[in-house]
């Protein structure tokens, strides 16, 4: 039996559009200094329970590289997606063509929901005007896969492409799937990633009826993730969006390495479509995955980026997730922070921004805090890096994504050294 190679996968670049910043410098400055994204809910009229969101305020496409046609023809979702994608190739210094064949350039991109803006419109459309007045453009705006193939299209990325759409583990699954797909010699480069624009009465009511949203009006102390009083997550919306390149490719090219992309992790809870598990059972298994393909040892330093939505079922079966994984001893020596303290929950982008500062975490040796964090709930008694960035050089982070419908996702990345 022919004994299979297997290719070693770095990140190269990364681009972000969000709340706490629509430029990866600024964004990673912010997490580190604790800036809260979230704010008083704008542009939306409907009298609503829910007052505040993290959204991206001021967000013009041409300011990112897009043209005026292509922001005509594309839902904000996709603008987001296009926009990070321009940032993270234009920091890769990739070029399909020049540096890449581009049948050896792929595209992995989901989005938890697509096109909410463009489907509710075009709904209201047909309800006012009629079937005959409906967009041409509605299907291909409107679709969670159109953010892939848009950006597939910018950057001439002609291998393969796929758009995951696993709810708030959508990005996290993308990523791993790219990690996979280079690792067995599929394409030399993937751009990855997920985009979420879904700040929109109707999402916001959906989720505020489910019972799942912060009722605080308070915008610094809403997304509360580990607090006693946490009482649910804070939609917000973005895109983050990496580079993965197989590494061999990466160096002959002279290019930057941010992190290695060592593991990945992906199971389901077959429990309930939105309520965790309780024993997480298989969210620690998807942990133990990435960890185990990153041949990672208790002994070595770790920095958990967490789910940590600040619901009260997520956050306390996350910790126990940990302790399963981990071991008790090693989960308290881990490291942890919930971004989304800052950021708010950016749903099917969420997995992507959050690996994202993973990655800056272990290039910079720099732990982004859990804002707000004041009094723990007792069931969540791990390090979750309180209020204040913490300098520590980790030499493995991992990032958790666990979704609606029980998908649990984690992608492993560790400290690239020469």
């Amino acid at each position: 039996m022919k004994q299979e190679t297997t290719k070693r996968v770095v990140i190269t670049g990364m681009g972000v559009i969000t709340p706490v910043g629509k430029q990866l410098d600024e964004f990673w400055k912010n997490l580190q200094q604790g800036y809260c994204g979230i704010a008083p809910i704008e542009g939306i009229t409907e009298e609503m329970t829910v007052k505040v969101a993290g959204q991206v305020k001021a967000f013009n496409g041409t300011d990112h590289g897009l043209a005026a046609g292509d922001i005509r023809r594309s839902d904000r979702y996709c603008q987001f997606a296009v926009a990070a994608a321009i940032e993270a190739m234009e920091r890769s210094g990739l070029e399909a063509g020049r540096n890449i064949d581009p049948e050896r350039l792929g595209v992995y991109i989901g989005s938890g929901i697509g096109g909410m803006t463009t489907f509710v419109e075009q709904t209201r459309t047909l309800l006012e005007e009629g079937a005959k007045r409906i967009s041409p453009l509605f299907i291909p705006m409107m679709i969670s896969n159109i953010a892939s193939g848009n950006v597939a299209i910018r950057f001439n990325a002609q291998g393969p492409s796929l758009a995951a759409v696993s709810a708030c583990a959508t990005s996290t699954n993308t990523a791993g799937e790219a990690f996979r797909a280079i690792k067995h010699g599929y394409a030399d480069a993937i751009i990855t990633g997920g985009s979420e624009a879904a700040v929109h009465a109707l999402a916001i009511g959906g989720f505020a009826n489910s019972k799942a949203l912060s009722t605080s009006e308070d915008a610094t102390h809403a997304s509360i993730p580990f607090s006693k009083d946490r009482n649910g997550f804070v939609i917000a919306e973005g895109a983050g969006i990496l580079i993965f390149e197989e590494l061999e490719h990466a160096l002959a090219r002279g290019a930057e390495i941010i992190a290695e992309v060592v593991g990945y992790g992906n199971t389901c809870d077959a429990y309930h479509y939105t309520a965790p598990r309780p024993d997480a059972g298989p969210a620690s298994r998807a942990i133990r995955q990435a960890l185990s393909e990153a041949d990672y040892k208790p002994t070595e330093a770790l920095y958990v980026n967490a789910h940590g939505t600040s619901t009260p079922l997520n956050d306390k079966t996350e910790t126990l997730a940990l302790k399963l994984a981990l071991g008790e001893e090693t989960a308290r020596n881990a490291s942890i922070s919930s971004t989304k303290s800052m950021t708010g929950h950016l749903l099917g982008a969420a997995g992507a921004v959050e690996l994202i500062a993973s990655a800056l975490a272990l290039h910079d040796g720099v732990i982004p805090p859990t804002i707000g964090l004041e009094e723990a709930d007792p069931e969540c008694d791990l390090d979750y890096t309180p209020n204040v960035a913490r300098e520590r050089r980790v030499e493995v982070a991992i990032s958790n994504s666990l979704g609606f419908g029980g998908h649990n996702a984690c992608v492993a990345l560790r400290r690239y050294e020469k």
